[in-house]
């Protein structure tokens, strides 16, 4: 196979169907030893984290899947870590899409004057940043996103309508285990000019709390696995 992608997490090959294989490792953002999804360096290694994001993300891509929503997903083989995906152009050099069902973190950071830490956000809220660690991924708009020509309108309606359905369904699992979603990130890419959810669903992309208290992405990760 031929490496096309190394990334902090996963390893990205090109398949001979024309797929692609994402090999996910036990390296983890974090700094000073500690875990922490929102670092953008490697930090440090967990045994077997590879393969518990890889059964988080099987779990949920099957469930969206059985719904009816179309990802990039085709199949995984969890011994080996791997993950079968179709091929997808991301947007521009990396956009990423958050939804919000509470007002927390960089929200509140922004917005704090106008909403109270904790609020729910009815219908949940939807906003997309650049991946750029530089510039401290900052936030564009639907009107920026067409302007600078990385996506259409239409592109966009559809990314935002698959967002916020896929985050009903991924809430609504993890209340039958007790828990709730706060907010949740996800990548799309495009494949034959149809908008796809890529990469992984995993608990690093995501803050959940439990009887009010927040739950740290390893914790969550063996409450999701079982």
């Amino acid at each position: 196979m031929e490496k096309i992608y190394q990334g902090k997490t996963k390893d990205v090959y090109k398949l001979e169907n024309g797929n692609v294989l994402l090999k996910f490792k036990d390296d983890c953002t974090g700094k000073d030893g500690v875990f922490d999804p929102g670092e953008n360096s490697v930090g440090l290694t967990i045994e077997g984290i590879g393969k518990a994001n890889l059964e988080t993300s099987i779990k949920f891509f099957e469930i969206l899947k059985e719904a009816g929503i179309k990802t990039h997903y085709v199949s995984a083989d969890l011994d080996n870590a791997t993950m079968e995906v179709l091929p997808a152009t991301v947007f521009g050099k990396g956009l990423e899409v958050i939804c919000r069902l509470k007002a927390t973190g960089s929200f509140i950071r922004r917005y704090g004057q106008y909403i109270e830490d904790g609020t729910p956000i009815e219908g949940g809220y939807v906003e997309t940043t650049f991946k750029n660690d530089a510039l401290g991924d900052p936030l564009v708009t639907k009107d920026g996103l067409v302007v600078l020509g990385i996506m259409s309108a239409e592109m966009y309606d559809s990314m935002k309508e698959q967002t916020l359905a896929i985050t009903k369904i991924v809430a609504a699992e993890l209340a039958k285990l007790g828990l709730e979603l706060y907010d949740i990130k996800y990548e799309f890419g495009f494949n034959n000019d149809e908008v796809i959810l890529i990469d992984e669903i995993a608990s690093g992309n995501m803050r959940v709390y439990k009887d009010g208290k927040y739950v740290d992405p390893v914790t969550l990760t063996k409450i999701i696995n079982g």
